[in-house]
């Protein structure tokens, strides 16, 4: 696995970062490595049409749509 340093970080911006570290659990380190993470997974393109609704609608809980009564079958068409 491959280390980074951040050189110049801004001291409210570290304090920011660690604040959020121990509000989730994480150490500081863990916490930008998430942070990373997030930030890149959210410019990849999602594998299909399906999967970029799901991601979009996710934060939103989802919803439940009542279903239509089901109806006789139609008779099909005749060509004769």
């Amino acid at each position: 696995m491959a280390s980074i340093t951040v050189r110049n970080l801004e001291e409210e911006l570290k304090r920011q970062l660690r604040i959020r570290a121990a509000e989730n659990g994480h150490s500081m380190e863990q916490e930008a490595r998430e942070i990373l993470k997030e930030a890149l997974d959210r410019g990849a393109t999602p594998t299909n049409l399906g999967t970029a609704i799901h991601e979009l609608f996710r934060p939103l809980g989802g919803v439940e749509l009542e279903m239509p009564p089901r109806e006789p079958m139609r008779e099909p068409p005749r060509f004769d």
